[in-house]
């Protein structure tokens, strides 16, 4: 599996507890593309974090984004707005393990000061334990797993006819934006190396 982690600049110094919190969870490849520290450019908001998040989903660059904010809701509001995401905000393990059953989603957002204290990091030690502990998608209580798989396939479908594809929103984008993540190295080239569409994407970048 391979998981992207993708900081925006006020949640960044939590970079290192969320990359041991998935290591501790599973074995995965992690994609660690977004802000390590505070004083790195470019400076990305979650305006930023969210078209990455967007972009290497679509691009199938990685199987699952973790990302987040201060709250948590900007990122969330942020990457809703793509085709072919679906997240969640998670706060505790089991806010992580209902997502994953009932849901099945590809990206979560974390709140990563508000609340973010003593044993922050135990407590998403805890949530990437539960998020990843069973099958996505299998349905909770057990007997709404029909209806919940039937509702998720329906938002599929609306997300698809509701949204313009990943290239044509780069290709109407602020170039102001594409400019500053296509300054993300680490990004650009997981983008570029992992499809034809994400090199088409990655293209459009360096032309902002």
């Amino acid at each position: 599996m391979k998981i992207a982690i993708i900081n925006e600049v006020s949640a960044c110094p939590k970079n290192g507890d969320i990359v041991r919190a998935v290591e501790h969870a599973m074995d995965a490849q992690i994609l660690n593309v977004g802000m390590k520290n505070p004083d790195e450019q470019p400076q990305l908001t979650y305006i930023h974090t969210s078209y990455m998040s967007a972009m290497l989903l679509n691009a199938d660059a990685c199987d699952f984004v973790v990302a987040g904010c201060g709250t948590g809701q900007g990122f969330l509001n942020a990457v809703l707005q793509f085709p072919g995401v679906s997240c969640g905000l998670i706060s505790d393990p089991l806010d992580a393990w209902l997502f994953s059953q009932i849901n099945g989603g590809n990206c979560i957002s974390l709140p990563l000061n508000k609340g973010y204290g003593w044993a922050g990091d135990i407590n998403l030690k805890y949530v990437f334990e539960k998020l990843f502990l069973d099958p996505a998608g299998q349905g909770y209580p057990p007997q709404r797993a029909e209806s919940q798989a039937a509702s998720r396939a329906t938002l599929g479908k609306i997300s698809k006819i509701a949204r313009v594809d990943m290239i044509e929103i780069l290709r109407r984008s602020d170039a102001e934006i594409l400019k500053a993540i296509a300054n993300s190295e680490d990004f650009v080239q997981v983008l570029e190396k992992s499809s034809k569409v994400g090199a088409e994407m990655a293209n459009l970048l360096k032309s902002a």
